[in-house]
């Protein structure tokens, strides 16, 4: 099973979700690919069969639009038929934002397997729950 975990982070915070989704994708024995969306292609997650997409709340509970918002845009149609979780930080408001999102995914016909927030840096509980999404992804 062929996964990519493609995020991007400003403060390190959901970088740190992606490492430890990543890594439990890893020991459940997925090949996984974790990649910053600076860095990412589109092939990063065409070839994937599951794809774990993160992003913090941004300005008014928006995805980051310098790099994120143009390559999520760019993958729209074809990450349809993959397992998809979709994951991020926030530091002020509700985590509107992902509310938000996981609607533009169901809009544009994307099914989303889980949706994960954690307040600031993730605590034991937040990383936990990483891991939680990982095992949800690879089901």
């Amino acid at each position: 099973m062929k996964a990519s975990v493609i995020y991007w982070s400003g403060t390190g915070n959901t970088e740190a979700m992606a490492n430890e989704i990543a890594s439990k994708l890893k020991e459940l024995g997925a090949d996984t690919k974790l990649v910053s969306v600076e860095e990412a292609s589109i092939d990063d997650a065409k070839e994937a069969e599951l794809l774990a997409l993160g992003c913090p709340a941004m300005g008014a509970e928006e995805l980051e639009e310098d790099y994120f918002r143009p390559y999520f845009d760019s993958i729209k149609d074809i990450i349809k038929d993959k397992k998809l979780a979709i994951f991020g930080s926030y530091e002020w408001n509700s985590g509107e934002w992902m509310d938000l999102w996981k609607n533009e995914c169901a809009d544009s016909g994307i099914e989303v397997v889980d949706a994960l927030i954690a307040y600031d840096h993730p605590d034991a509980e937040a990383l936990a729950k990483c891991r939680e999404l990982a095992e949800k992804l690879m089901k």
